[in-house]
């Protein structure tokens, strides 16, 4: 009996193949591949001016690579830009807190523009509902990054993009945090983010950014490593 061909890891996995990034003139990072199944995490690592938050915008679909290609499923992201930012939340450095509006208000606004209705349970998840009558201006940077991760719980989609998201949290606000992971994963959703923190993600593949950067751009240590001077 002959044997059956395995199968594409990437049919079913958000994956990006061969990626390059250009900042200006500058080449960020070239021949970046990786592949995302149903419930996995990504976490990239990396020093500043790695390309973390670059790659993090690729994929949200923020900005287009210079070279490779983003797939869905099997499918390339390009061929419907606009169903690939409705399946995921990206959340970056800036919060995009409105200060006149009041908590509550503003994550029903994010919510509705996602179709989702869990507002009272992101509120709670985030330790948010004794603040949620006041206005955003009033709140702390922590609970303006709490609120910002609120909405990944009140509007859920399968795919969360985080840029150092554990910015301006405490130790309980990152077990929260960890928490909403956890679930989203269990259902199925897939997680990227970049963080400097230690963080406790089972069975997360590491992504390090300084592996695809042009030998020029390399940190001293990785020239060495790759000379084999110790």
């Amino acid at each position: 009996m002959p044997e059956t061909a395995p199968a594409d890891p990437t049919s079913r996995a958000f994956s990006g193949r061969q990626l390059a990034c250009r900042r200006g003139e500058r080449l960020v990072f070239s021949g970046l591949s990786f592949a995302l199944p149903p419930g996995g995490a990504l976490i990239l690592a990396g020093p500043n001016g790695s390309g973390k938050s670059s790659l993090l915008r690729l994929m949200a679909g923020l900005s287009r690579p210079d070279a490779g290609a983003l797939s869905w499923d099997g499918m390339p992201v390009s061929d419907d830009p606009v169903a690939h930012r409705a399946r995921l939340h990206f959340i970056g450095h800036q919060d995009a807190v409105k200060p006149a509006l009041a908590v509550g208000e503003t994550l029903r606004f994010w919510a509705g523009m996602h179709g989702g209705a869990a507002v009272a349970a992101a509120l709670a998840h985030f330790r948010l509902e004794a603040v949620a009558d006041w206005p955003c201006r009033h709140l702390s940077a922590g609970q303006r990054r709490r609120l910002a991760l609120a909405r990944l719980l009140a509007s859920p989609v399968r795919l969360w993009l985080l840029d150092e998201p554990t910015t301006g949290l405490d130790a309980e606000a990152q077990a929260d945090l960890l928490g909403a992971i956890a679930g989203h994963r269990r259902n199925g959703g897939r997680l990227v983010l970049s963080t400097h923190a230690q963080l406790a993600i089972a069975d997360a593949t590491v992504l390090s950014l300084a592996d695809f950067a042009p030998r020029s751009a390399r940190p001293e240590e990785a020239q060495r490593a790759l000379s084999g001077y110790k």
